[in-house]
């Protein structure tokens, strides 16, 4: 039915349409509300009561209930027994319902709601709608969890959720974890989804075994879609309060972050400890970019004594950087001033590396001009040490090369000039000395590449089969009298066995006759992914090795008359699309024994199931350890995480990590104990603890950075299969 009466009236299976008058600062489109039910009376464009199986439709608002009077001019709804409202994808129920529809304001007493944009969910004695995104919930409860008997939930007084703002702010709460209270605060604010927000963060908890029990309260401020502030009050058992901020920022043109840590009269030292961090990158211009990274700590315990992880924990060369960089069209030029706060081990004591006070690097070079690439770098630094000779050092390095590249081979013909000034002063004597070297250098490099079709596995494959033969030729100069600022022989690898200098640095410039040869072959399925690589490469010496770098304390070193370096082997292979291996080997063949090696398999089947296995041996560093790590899970819902790396050296664990993770629907809980090395004899042992309830907060502290870090190919059980750490 239809119609606007100007009498009262009655009708049963009763239906109809009726035009409201928009309210105040909504737009004027003409609104319908479709009424039905299966009695209605009352005055159509005033008052219409509505009896039995009541439906109430204005755009994406449905409310149902037993009985309902509809106020027209008002655009206000009163019902009763049985409520039912579906606003906007949002879901309430209650004994009695109050609403003016179109301003979305009114109250529901009884309430059950579910929200759509976090699958959130409660009771309440009463709720009331302030506006279309906002509404107050008196005595009432909230989660994530599925069902009418949530495994947590958070119970308060008063909760103000702001749909708008992506908050909600609880008064007196107890948060409830299967049917028993294990936190309570007088005020809390929870995110309504993934968006950030200000607010108290719940407490996290754990132990060390430098530090005892730990609780930390952390404070997030959102200040801006793009910085942020976390402050962090730290009680450490046996050492004090500690205060610690982070503070993020990123724009278009700039980023950085800033950490610092503050712990007023350790308890067990009975000093103040500090430590602080801050790295910074930004752009002026397209070419212009600045910035620094900077570290220090306010003793050498301090990263044993508080870190959580062992690339921080065992971190001795705190750096200071400060950089600015101007890129132009085909050259780059650099200023930097850095130097080091070097963290002694007594036990295991380390040089201290020259400070750069400051150095001015140009660079640049032009590809396939006429044929030949050419590249040129110019270096001026001021090296300065507390105790050692100091001084400046000029480099200038211009290279051409003509490179000759078809689909079967490849040479490459390059000429290059090193050239370099030194003005040096010592300290003891204030004596100083002025060395100068020019020294060119030719190589040329070389290499075949043959294919025939293959199987490998069943599989149709490409094989390949790559020789390569790369000499070098650098004449011969006394350099035994030049300073050592920041030069040291570089391991031998498959990238350093084809480079044209033994030495890392420019205080060194190798004399060279020698000539590396390498082979490598590779399978190569359908698809261009690489199935198997094998390689093996050598370098010989046509004369003997006069240039060479003094020991640690000596002030001199004996030259090398080897005819040919270690034999490097190199090997990957993937058996299937779970299982990987990969080897490596460096043989000596005057000595006749293994050097280096190592080896590994990684067995990944399914997503969150990961072992790893891997063999590491390095005899000058009287090195030799099996790593053991993986994720599995071993019941229902049950994962188990774990990392054992074992020297075999001194049969005994140097690093160890185990722990469970437990995921239910709405929550996850994690126990993880690791056990890190932090210096010479000494080790830190922490176990975390964390509660996860999804939508909400996390409880206990954090062991995401441990699993990250110790086990390679670890994914978060909580997210999608392809997210991994």
């Amino acid at each position: 039915m239809t119609a606007v009466f100007a009498a009262v009236f009655t009708s049963t299976l009763a239906s109809a349409q009726i035009p409201v008058k928009p309210a105040k600062g909504k737009s004027t489109e003409a609104a319908e509300t479709q009424v039905s039910s299966e009695q209605m009376t009352g005055r159509p464009d005033r008052e219409i009561v509505l009896d039995r199986d009541v439906e109430i439709i204005r755009g994406e608002t449905k409310l149902n209930a037993d009985h309902a009077t509809y106020w027209i001019e008002e655009d206000e709804v009163e019902a009763s027994g049985n409520v039912k409202m579906d606003r906007f994808g949002d879901r309430y129920t209650g004994d009695k319902m109050r609403f003016k529809i179109d301003e979305g304001q009114g109250y529901v007493l009884n309430p059950t709601y579910h929200m759509k944009s976090n699958n959130a969910q409660g009771k309440a004695e009463r709720i009331d709608f302030e506006a279309e995104d906002r509404a107050l919930i008196t005595q009432g409860t909230y989660s994530t969890c599925e069902g009418p008997d949530p495994d947590w939930y958070l119970k308060s007084n008063t909760m103000h959720l702001d749909s708008g703002r992506d908050v909600g702010t609880a008064g007196t709460t107890l948060i409830y974890f299967k049917g028993v209270p294990i936190i309570g605060t007088p005020y809390m604010s929870f995110p309504l989804s993934d968006a950030r927000k200000s607010g108290v963060l719940l407490p996290s908890m754990g132990t060390t075994s430098t530090g005892g029990f730990e609780v930390s309260v952390p404070y997030y401020f959102n200040i801006a879609p793009n910085r942020d502030l976390t402050l962090t009050p730290t009680y450490i058992e046996r050492r004090g309060m500690q205060l610690g901020a982070d503070a993020r920022y990123l724009d278009s043109n700039y980023a950085g972050e800033t950490k610092i840590e503050y712990l007023a009269n350790d308890a067990e030292t009975q000093t103040n400890r500090y430590s602080y961090a801050s790295i910074h990158n930004q752009h002026f211009t397209p070419q212009a970019s600045f910035g620094w990274n900077v570290k220090g700590a306010s003793d050498d315990n301090y990263p044993s004594d508080f870190s959580r992880n062992l690339a921080t924990s065992t971190e001795r060369l705190l750096l200071r950087d400060l950089y600015f960089n101007y890129a132009g069209n085909f050259w780059n030029a650099t200023a930097r001033a850095s130097n080091y706060q070097v963290l002694q081990d007594p036990l295991s004591p380390i040089a201290r590396p020259y400070d750069r006070l400051p150095q001015f690097t140009l660079q640049g070079g032009r590809q396939d001009v006429n044929g030949f690439d050419w590249n040129a770098v110019g270096e001026v630094t001021r090296f300065w040490h507390p105790d050692l000779v100091r001084g400046e050092r000029y480099v200038i390095n211009p290279s051409v090369s003509y490179p000759i590249v078809r689909p079967s081979y490849f040479l490459t013909p390059k000429v290059s000039m090193n050239a370099t000034t030194y003005n040096v002063q010592d300290p003891a004597t204030n004596v100083n000395s002025n060395y100068n070297r020019v020294l060119p250098t030719f190589s040329l490099d070389s290499g075949l590449i043959f294919e025939r079709e293959a199987s490998i596995f069943g599989d149709a494959a490409t094989q390949t089969l790559e020789p390569r033969l790369f000499y070098v030729r650098t004449p011969y100069k006394d350099q035994s009298q030049f300073p050592v600022f920041d030069s040291a022989l570089a391991d031998l690898s498959f990238s350093q066995i084809f480079s044209e200098n033994r030495f890392i640095g420019n205080d060194r410039i190798s004399d060279a006759n020698q000539l590396t040869f390498a082979m490598v072959s590779r399978y190569i399925e359908s698809t261009g992914a690489e199935r198997l690589r094998v390689a093996v490469a050598q370098r010989l010496y046509f004369d003997d090795q006069r240039v060479c770098l003094p020991a640690s304390g000596q002030s001199s070193c004996l030259p090398s008359n080897d005819s040919s370096s270690d034999w490097l082997a190199s090997g990957t292979l993937r058996v299937s699309d779970s299982l990987s291996t990969e080897a490596n080997l460096q043989y000596s063949a005057t000595e006749k024994s293994v050097s280096r090696a190592n080896a590994g398999v990684s067995w990944r089947p399914e997503p969150k199931k990961v072992l790893n296995l891997t063999y590491r041996r390095d005899v000058p560093n009287e090195l030799k350890q099996v790593d053991v790590s993986g994720q599995w899970p071993i019941a229902d819902r049950w994962y188990g995480v774990g990392r054992v790396n074992y020297s075999l050296s001194d049969s005994k664990v140097s690093e160890g990590l185990l722990g469970l993770e437990y995921k239910a629907d709405c929550w996850i809980f994690r126990v993880v104990g690791q056990r890190i090395p932090t210096a010479t004899g000494k080790s830190t042992s922490s176990l975390f603890f964390q509660l996860e309830l999804s939508g909400l907060t996390k409880l206990g502290s954090d062991p995401m950075e441990a699993l990250r870090t110790s086990i390679p190919g670890y994914q978060v059980i909580n997210k999608p299969s392809n997210v991994t750490y």
